[in-house]
């Protein structure tokens, strides 16, 4: 990433403390991985996984301000550049997917990052929610020790695989733009947990696959990829399926509860897209669940 560019859309917010309360809703590879390892691990059962993840009903205004418990250190700094790197790159590769599919001009989403916790347009969330996309106002949200915490707490370090989480959520913005999301979302409210849980499983393999066909593109335009990169997003995959983090905090699996995919079917997915790089290849909301 030496020398690449920086994108025009971070809003850095690190330093600033949000209300309490609201609606808290993560999504993405984060819910997974904090919400699962440490909620789980903590003591916590897949009631109150889900609710993290697809939001509770805390109450709260809308408040920030600023906090003096934050000092950024040298990493922290370093994270910073590489994720905004990661952006400008998710913008160069779908803008040109999106004019080389006929999908019209790609709207960049934006980035914030936090610590402690913000306020988004889906609601409150702090820094256990973990990375997430909200549609309502088209940003990603990271707090930048969720990377810190990828490696110390499920041993999924190295910088591809921080760009695998930011390119998971960007395609999620992807999913949104095409009216994926919207019309899956909707479809959701009106099934049972079992069932929308399904449709969930879908959106999570999607983004996946969209994270590795923007890696595929990316190298093709920028020859960003060096040895080692794809076995650390491939390592990160495989440890943040459903099945692995039931059986790490239970014992047993779940798959009723799926709602992000075994291991297995993540880093097939992903690296479907990493192999293709063609955004047509990946349409799992079309294929029967059980041979996602």
């Amino acid at each position: 990433m030496d020398g690449r560019r920086r994108s025009g859309n971070v809003d850095d917010r690190r330093g600033l403390t949000a209300g309490t309360g609201g609606k808290i809703l993560g999504g993405g590879i984060v819910g997974v991985i904090i919400i699962a390892v440490v909620t789980l691990l903590g003591g916590g059962n897949i009631g109150d996984v889900l609710t993290n993840v697809l939001g509770s009903g805390m109450e709260s205004p809308l408040t920030t301000q600023a906090s003096g418990n934050y000092t950024p250190d040298a990493e922290d700094e370093r994270l910073e550049e590489f994720a905004s790197q990661v952006l400008a790159g998710t913008e160069d590769v779908w803008t040109r997917e999106f004019r080389r599919q006929g999908w019209g001009e790609y709207e960049c989403p934006k980035m914030v990052l936090f610590s402690g916790s913000v306020n988004s347009g889906c609601g409150h969330a702090t820094s256990q929610t973990g990375p997430f996309y909200c549609s309502a106002d088209q940003t990603v949200y990271i707090d930048l020790d969720f990377f810190k915490e990828m490696s110390t707490t499920i041993g999924a370090g190295g910088d591809f695989a921080y760009a695998y989480v930011i390119a998971h959520e960007v395609g999620h913005h992807v999913q949104y733009l095409l009216g994926t999301l919207p019309d899956a979302h909707q479809k959701m409210s009106r099934l049972p947990e079992k069932e929308a849980n399904k449709i969930s499983v879908a959106l999570e393999l999607q983004a996946d696959f969209y994270a590795g066909v923007w890696a595929h593109n990316d190298n093709e335009m920028f020859g960003s990829l060096e040895d080692g990169d794809i076995e650390n997003a491939i390592n990160a995959a495989s440890k943040i399926g459903d099945d692995y983090l039931q059986r790490k905090a239970y014992g047993r699996e779940m798959p009723d509860s799926f709602n992000h995919g075994r291991s297995e079917q993540r880093v097939r997915w992903l690296k479907k897209g990493l192999d293709t790089g063609n955004p047509l290849a990946g349409n799992t909301m079309d294929i029967p669940y059980s041979r996602l």
